[in-house]
């Protein structure tokens, strides 16, 4: 099904759960204030905002590749429902545009992107703002703001949570920089499915020399002339592992590795966290877990990182 016939079928569902609702009152029945956010790294920050004052529904499930999202009907009931709605922003998420249009609601909307200095590649602005912790620590001040204007009472209880949690990524800002400084420069070169590591690569002075989609989205496709030139350059470099990521189907990563006599390292988290109980779950162990597995095939297996 295409993008449009899935907003199209989306609006029809929307319609009849409207209808049937009537005049029920959409709002938290608790009385709680609700926030909805479309990606698990935005609802994981979030989350960490509201602490047990405000409820977070998140759109998104871990693993889930939100360049391929398409909305449902779950989706309108949830956001007519919301106080406070939160996207990250750029085309990583502009399936959110239908559902707010069919869902009517009159919840503030933040687009987090919009409060960071975005990178830019070629033509396209890069949506992938969180691989860069200080632009996370922007995010949770946008998110705190938010959530005070939905629930003023709760303006003392969000920013103690938002000081706390900002204060750890302070922290792991500060030692994923320190890991990367003491690995050479001349070593700190990257391959990943596709080009979703921008921020951090330009945080923490890390080479892309190329990604295995050659595009912002995991919705492009390489032609065999691009892959081609990407394992001659990944020989010409010196790189000795390439990255796949948890949410891209890793065939064609692993054929590029084989061709270019490298090794393929753990999948990293690109565009989404992983599920429970993974080292992934979290926004913070996401990138502890990206920086462990990026110092180990930079600098060889046996180097870690204390984060």
């Amino acid at each position: 099904m295409t993008r449009g016939a899935a907003l199209t079928l989306l609006a029809t569902l929307a319609t009849a759960f409207l209808t049937a609702c009537g005049n029920t009152d959409t709002t938290d029945s608790s009385g709680e204030t609700t926030a909805v956010a479309t990606t698990s790294q935005v609802g994981d920050l979030a989350r960490a905002v509201a602490g047990d004052r405000a409820d977070v529904r998140q759109i998104l499930q871990p693993n889930s590749d939100p360049h391929e999202y398409e909305p449902r009907p779950s989706d309108v009931r949830a956001v007519t429902a919301a106080d406070v709605v939160l996207r990250s922003g750029g085309d990583l998420d502009e399936w959110l545009d239908g559902v707010l249009e069919n869902a009517g609601s009159d919840a503030d909307v933040l687009t987090l992107i919009d409060v960071m200095t975005p990178r830019r590649e070629g033509d396209g602005v890069d949506p992938h703002w969180w691989q860069n912790p200080r632009n996370a620590i922007r995010a949770m001040q946008a998110i705190r703001d938010a959530l005070t204007r939905a629930d003023p009472g709760g303006r003392t209880a969000y920013s103690a949570n938002a000081a706390s949690y900002i204060a750890r990524l302070r922290a792991l800002d500060r030692a994923i920089a320190d890991c990367m400084d003491a690995i050479p420069s001349a070593r700190r070169r990257l391959v990943t499915d596709h080009d979703a590591l921008g921020y951090y690569a330009d945080r923490y002075a890390i080479d892309v020399i190329g990604t295995v989609i050659p595009a912002l989205s995991t919705q492009a496709q390489a032609s065999a002339g691009e892959v081609a030139r990407l394992v001659r350059t990944i020989r010409a470099a010196g790189v000795t592992t390439i990255f796949p990521e948890g949410s891209a189907n890793p065939k064609l990563t692993r054929a590029i590795a084989r061709d270019a006599g490298v090794r393929v390292g753990p999948a990293l988290y690109a565009d989404t966290l992983g599920p429970d109980g993974s080292a992934g779950e979290t926004y913070i162990g996401a990138l502890r877990f990206n920086t462990q597995a990026l110092a180990a095939g930079f600098a060889g297996r046996q180097r870690r990182c204390q984060l």
